[in-house]
């Protein structure tokens, strides 16, 4: 109930709209009331008592009822569509910009596909909660008042007998909603594990037929596809019973009501117009209370999914600006690395790190696969925080610094090139798409790529399509250096920039990178070390400690762990790839 409260709670900017639907939708339900009031004299004045004057006045009354009724049900159903289309956009908007707020540590225990279908399966049920099941609430509750009113007018007696029925219903509503609920939940689970999946065997489509699992991954999707088809029909099955089993208990009503109502009719009682009245009016009935069943099914799944909508909307990023947390200028790209130690959950990754980067420096950091090189410059745009210790950044921690304008200082490259499927203009121009093309071509010039840009079929505005599918390794890695080039920060970050690349190519994204570090504050993760000999520093991670530092040179003298990696990555002379700093 709370959830459901919450999505009301949605409404209030609209609730001008809201009140004028709900009159609307009162004037409905008191029109379907008045047409079965109007059975009576319709049956008692024209067929039995023989009134002309009623032959005129009771097909228009009719008449004058269905037109309000249609233009009222037209007004209703175009501002409730608006209010409920409107609170989706919105939640739905909401979601997408809280997901991109969180923190990386979200994303590693959020799959891709089962984010996907919050923000697309979770929110439709919401939509169909809030726009139809609402309405059908309202109307049908109004349509049930108006009902009952005529049926106690006529009746009081005949409305008693039909009143038992109706406790009978309210058990079986509720225990159709709660396991509908319960299907709703397991459909919207197994609906982002299948997303999930079909993501993941998309976007890796050539390590599954390099290794020739498309019949593996076939059947894991086929499981998980056919997990799905039990809940859907489980939630059709619970749908396709409660409805007959609500005409039953009618059925049961009406047979009552016409056994005891004929009677009262043969015995002079009570007249056939007001008989067929009672009864028009509780036929009408049982019609609101059926759809109001199949409306609190649709608003347990509304609810099911709305749950998972607020669990994700509830999650405050463990990365946030601190109170009191200032822009900063320009910065010169002084960075102290001061006593660092970082875990994910209880796993040590980093400890005790000390590393001061003087403005314009370029320091490398090398090491095996898992000593912590990627983690240390992630701790720097904060994409995580420090465990211990703190980063300064032109001596103020970077954690009293605003992540707008923390982030704006940096630049990355990494090894993953992360392009979208828009122009390859707006993909240099990512993070500032106000610059005008002059500038853009000058970092593409300087990224070494305008040369292949203005080969393209649009030049400029070609678009690159899924992750730049049209260009090779290295066009790719060039149009992300360029980007880095446009945004112009005084901090840059290289993980691996090069490491994906044949020799060719690489030579050609060295060019663009020697540019693009020109004058800046330079962080190097390099797997190759033939392309960091002249970086001013080198640091050797190991275990996630700063185990060595110094020049290429210092470090060979050292015979340490710099020494031993480079003697394996040197041992044959066909593993030497050309470039540097």
């Amino acid at each position: 109930m709370a959830v459901f409260k919450r999505l009301l709670r949605l409404a209030k900017p609209h609730a001008g709209k809201f009140l004028i639907a709900l009159l609307l939708m009162l004037v409905v339900g008191l029109s379907t009331a008045g047409l079965a009031f109007l059975v009576k004299p319709a049956l008692d004045d024209i067929f039995f008592e023989k009134k002309a004057s009623m032959l005129y006045l009771i097909p228009l009354a009719i008449l004058a009822i269905y037109f309000i009724k249609g233009v009222c049900s037209y007004g209703q159903a175009v501002l409730m569509n608006y209010i409920g289309q409107r609170i989706v956009t919105d939640l739905r908007n909401d979601l997408h910009r809280h997901i991109h707020r969180q923190s990386l540590y979200f994303f590693q225990s959020h799959p891709t596909g089962t984010l996907m279908s919050r923000i697309t399966n979770d929110v439709n049920l919401i939509q169909n909660a809030v726009s139809e099941a609402l309405t059908s609430l309202m109307k049908d509750s109004f349509s049930l008042i108006g009902l009952v009113f005529v049926i106690f007018y006529r009746d009081w007696q005949l409305a008693i007998i039909a009143a038992f029925v109706f406790p009978l219903t309210i058990y079986p509503i509720a225990k159709f909603g709660e396991k509908l609920r319960k299907v709703a939940t397991g459909t919207q689970v197994t609906l982002g594990s299948l997303s999930s999946l079909l993501q993941e065997t998309i976007s890796g489509i050539r390590i599954v037929k390099a290794f020739g699992m498309e019949n593996y991954e076939g059947d894991r999707f086929g499981r998980e596809n056919e997990q799905l088809f039990r809940l859907f029909m489980k939630s059709a099955s619970i749908r396709a019973v409660s409805g007959p089993f609500m005409e039953f208990l009618g059925g049961l009503g009406i047979a009552a009501i016409v056994f005891y109502g004929g009677y009262q009719v043969i015995q002079g009682t009570s007249t056939p117009g007001t008989f067929f009245s009672f009864l028009t009016a509780l036929i009408m009935l049982y019609e609101p209370v059926k759809r109001l069943t199949n409306v609190n099914n649709t608003i347990q799944q509304g609810i099911a999914g709305a749950v998972r909508v607020f669990q994700i909307l509830d999650l405050e990023s463990v990365i946030r600006n601190r109170p009191g947390a200032v822009s900063i200028p320009r910065a010169a790209g002084e960075i102290r690395i001061e006593e660092v130690s970082f875990r994910y959950d209880d796993t040590p990754v980093l400890r005790n790190i000390r590393l001061a980067v003087r403005p314009g420096e370029i320091v490398a950091f090398v090491g095996s696969s898992g000593a912590g090189k990627t983690t240390l410059v992630n701790l720097i745009p904060r994409f995580y925080d420090v465990t211990e210790g703190r980063i300064i950044l032109d001596g103020k921690d970077i954690r009293d610094i605003t992540l707008e304008s923390l982030r704006a200082q940096i630049a990355m490259v990494t090894q993953q090139t992360i392009l979208f499927n828009d122009t390859v203009r707006n993909n240099i121009a990512y993070g500032d798409v106000e610059k005008d093309d002059r500038a853009v071509r000058e970092a593409a010039r300087a990224a070494n790529a305008h040369h292949f840009i203005e080969k393209l079929p649009q030049g400029y505005d070609t678009v690159l399509g899924e992750q730049g599918v049209r260009l090779s390794g290295g066009e790719r890695q060039r149009i992300t250096i360029a980007r880095a080039i446009l945004k112009d920060a005084p901090v840059l970050i290289l993980d691996e920039a090069t490491s994906s690349l044949d020799t060719e190519s690489e030579r050609e994204v060295q060019v663009a990178i020697d540019n693009l570090m020109r004058g800046r504050t330079t962080l190097v993760i390099a797997h190759r070390l033939s392309t960091i000999q002249h970086a001013d520093r080198i640091c050797v991670l190991s275990e996630g400690e700063i185990v060595e530092e110094g020049t290429h040179g210092e470090l060979l003298k050292k015979q340490g762990e710099y020494s031993r990696l480079y003697a394996l990555q040197f041992r044959e002379p066909k593993e030497e790839t050309a470039g540097g700093l």
